[in-house]
């Protein structure tokens, strides 16, 4: 996936300024930021859930606004940050709404087998035919990433998929995400504001500041004290934790 100038403005302001940047195939590539630097916006667009202004997001050599809705949810899957299900859903309810693109509301036996073993790849087996809103935080999360890998995309797109989750949850859930990568082949795109997850799980990193990118690269090229000064405004100290740069800021 190739994105090539992109804009967005909003009441004549740029959120997005002219933003150009590859994702690399099977990689997983995390997008920072300080708030309103514009990282969100980016990850709407690439999902066709916001609009852009100007520019072009090239997915798969065609651009992304030609592809037909049914045949782009087959390639691309989005997780955003809310996730409130009005209706009284089970997991397995929930987890078999990433089959529509395939099989609408008629599922097949086909469909059932890979609804099993996503519910059983995020370990949510005992939790099949139980209520979404029975679940704790984490649980809940686990079974909306079930619902993508039931989705069986390429691309996996998650906006803060560690927001509202403790420390122990947020973890587990950054281990799911390289998971993805380097046990299904998936190519993940995600929004954090926590660096060092971003850090220790991504391959690539892209850092936004006022609506543009501030440096984009492999960890090690974007985790250093100067740059990641200069995004955030604050001291940062870097140390190394089992070959992973990490920060210090205070």
């Amino acid at each position: 996936m190739n994105v090539r100038n992109l804009i967005k403005k909003y009441d004549g302001k740029a959120v997005v300024d002219s933003v150009s940047f590859k994702i690399e195939k099977g990689k997983v590539t995390s997008l920072i930021g300080p708030n309103g630097a514009g990282k969100s916006t980016v990850m709407g667009m690439i999902s066709r859930l916001v609009a852009k202004d100007s520019g072009i997001i090239d997915f798969e050599d065609k651009d992304l606004s030609q592809w037909k809705s049914r045949e782009l949810a087959k390639r691309l899957a989005i997780l955003t940050q809310h996730n409130n299900v009005q209706m009284k859903l089970t997991v397995q309810e929930l987890v078999a709404f990433g089959r529509f693109p395939y099989s609408g509301s008629h599922l097949t036996a086909e469909d059932a087998e890979i609804i099993a073993k996503a519910i059983d790849y995020m370990e949510l087996t005992e939790f099949a035919d139980k209520y979404i809103d029975e679940l704790s935080g984490g649980q809940r999360q686990r079974a909306y990433i079930a619902m993508v890998i039931a989705q069986d995309t390429d691309y996996i797109l998650l906006d803060e998929p560690t927001n509202n989750l403790d420390i122990y949850h947020a973890t587990n859930m950054m281990k799911i995400v390289r998971r993805l990568c380097d046990e299904l082949g998936k190519t993940v795109i995600l929004v954090l504001h926590e660096i060092n997850y971003a850090a220790f799980y991504s391959d690539y990193i892209c850092a936004f500041v006022d609506g543009k990118i501030a440096k984009y690269g492999t960890v090690d090229e974007v985790m250093n004290k100067e740059t990641l000064s200069k995004i955030y405004n604050v001291d940062f100290q870097i140390i190394e934790i089992d070959g992973k740069p990490l920060s210090i800021y205070y």
